[in-house]
């Protein structure tokens, strides 16, 4: 790996030292709306980001992905994470595999299915487990749009969830610079907590200036069902293992 690719690692996973997630980020870096797009085996990168709330809620994470060959490419990960909502702070893991079912092409639709569980690692337990089917449908080179369905069981409250996603991508020509839209939620029981069945918003703008190496700064509005304003800085590195 280049010695600039070295340093943008370490930063990453300085950003994320403090890491906080109570729900799994579905998508690249902090974005949660996925793509049905698989990359080929060895493809590895690591993602990391760090978010702030105006509640002064706290939420960073690493999460490093390879993609490996199991009869079909299969993108696994572990995304690794930290957090603090009001007084409270809870470390997780959340393992995840993506697999594409059909190919993404400009004009017709690609599809995808994913699946992850949480585990809380100061009580070692399964907390959550998610199930979900992106889809993706190119418009031109430098347009998509993505939507989501999946389900959520939320083992702490004891609750099941229908998620939703959709989210638009558009990148320059060059593919320096990109725009990134989404909306997504849960649908179910509210409990006490009424932002967490409430839409959630993200837009962000990613500077890529290597093929290798990007950073996203993202505004977010009750990203994980709390009814604050959020602002994330993300980085992501890239890599091929093996040969």
């Amino acid at each position: 790996m280049l010695a600039w690719a070295k340093a943008a690692v370490v930063l990453s996973a300085v950003v994320a030292v403090a890491s906080y997630s109570p729900a799994a980020r579905a998508a690249g870096a902090a974005y949660a709306v996925d793509t049905a797009d698989v990359g080929e085996p060895g493809d590895c990168k690591v993602e990391s980001w760090t978010s702030l709330a105006s509640n002064n809620d706290f939420f960073a994470a690493t999460v490093p992905t390879c993609v490996v060959n199991v009869s079909r490419p299969v993108e696994t990960s572990v995304q690794f994470s930290r957090a603090r909502a009001e007084e409270d702070w809870t470390t997780t893991a959340t393992p995840k595999f993506k697999t594409n079912l059909v190919p993404t092409a400009i004009g017709s639709w690609g599809v995808a299915l994913s699946g992850a569980a949480s585990y809380d690692l100061s009580t070692y337990e399964n907390t959550a487990l998610f199930a979900t089917i992106p889809a993706t449908l190119r418009l031109s080179n430098v347009v998509r749009i993505n939507l989501n369905a999946g389900w959520q069981w939320n083992r702490v409250a004891g609750q099941h969830y229908a998620t939703y996603g959709a989210s638009v991508d558009w990148r320059t020509p060059d593919n320096v610079w990109t725009l990134t839209a989404e909306i997504f939620g849960q649908l179910g029981a509210a409990q006490e907590a009424i932002g967490v069945t409430e839409p959630r918003f993200q837009i962000g703008l990613r500077w890529r200036p290597v093929n290798d190496f990007n950073i996203d700064l993202v505004y977010g509005r009750n990203i994980n069902g709390e009814n604050a304003n959020w602002l994330t800085l993300a980085t992501v590195v890239r890599f091929h293992a093996g040969k």
